[in-house]
């Protein structure tokens, strides 16, 4: 298997019936892996091979992207959570761990929250809680992304998710842009739900051993938010990775699959 193979789908079923495909890949205790908001399982490609001397990587299409259908609802973070459980009930899988990222980090504290019972360890990356109590992305982020220019937004989003130093050595192509297939409704409807997403109330009930990471230098989800989610989840542990942005997961690659190996073996 290599970072360009084409994953091996298969399909579960949402509880109201929307096709969700899921790729299941290696052996050992399962890894979910949940990738950021209008992305497909291709987020972590490069990633997922770090986890597999230990565990299998589950990955999946959210509704709207990939292989999955784009029906016009069902986007919000708890109903991802939802079709994220369809999914380990379809592989047959009762217990994984969870490592969620962005808008995979706000469904993982949902799954986490909701069922407590099918999460051993739990890691957020680059995500915040939501709601008002969430320390907010700038006006200007938003500008930037919301700009006419397709390609003046897709070089803003790069900017964002990876330094200038790190580019200047990796210059893509990268799998972390969003999913381009996907139709308007259903990069609306991710759009909302990361939006809406407040998990606020929900945190404190999260059982499982929790590790929250972050770049420090992360616009899109200020690193403030580490904090905020690590004092309101017990026990959580936390790290920051210096000089990284959005991306820390690719950008510090060696560092942070190395830290979530250790933590999910602890």
């Amino acid at each position: 298997m290599t970072d360009t193979d084409p994953p091996p789908h298969t399909f579960a079923r949402a509880a109201d019936g929307t096709a969700l495909a899921c790729q299941l890949w290696g052996h050992g205790f399962p890894l979910l892996l949940l990738a950021g908001q209008a992305n497909n399982h291709r987020w972590w490609d490069g990633i997922r091979e770090d986890f597999h001397a230990t565990h299998s990587t589950v990955t999946l299409d959210y509704r709207g992207t990939g292989a999955s259908d784009k029906p016009e609802g069902g986007y919000s973070t708890p109903e991802f959570a939802e079709d994220v459980i369809a999914v380990l009930d379809h592989l047959g899988i009762e217990r994984a761990d969870v490592y969620g990222t962005s808008m995979g980090g706000r469904v993982a504290q949902w799954v986490a929250a909701r069922h407590p019972g099918r999460v051993r360890r739990l890691v957020l990356g680059c995500t915040t809680p939501g709601g008002p109590h969430a320390v907010e992305r700038d006006a200007s982020v938003r500008r930037a992304l919301a700009q006419p220019d397709p390609e003046a937004a897709r070089q803003a989003l790069i900017d964002l998710m990876y330094s200038p130093a790190w580019r200047a050595e990796h210059p893509g192509p990268y799998t972390t842009l969003g999913d381009p297939a996907m139709p308007p409704h259903a990069r609306r409807g991710h759009l909302l739900a990361s939006n809406r997403h407040d998990a606020w109330d929900a945190l404190p009930t999260i059982s499982a051993p929790t590790l929250v990471l972050h770049g420090d230098q992360d616009r899109m989800a200020p690193p403030d938010n580490l904090a905020l989610l690590a004092a309101r989840i017990p026990g959580a542990r936390t790290h920051l990775f210096a000089g990284a942005r959005h991306a820390y997961f690719e950008e510090c690659r060696p560092e942070a699959s190395a830290l979530v190996s250790a933590f999910l073996a602890d």
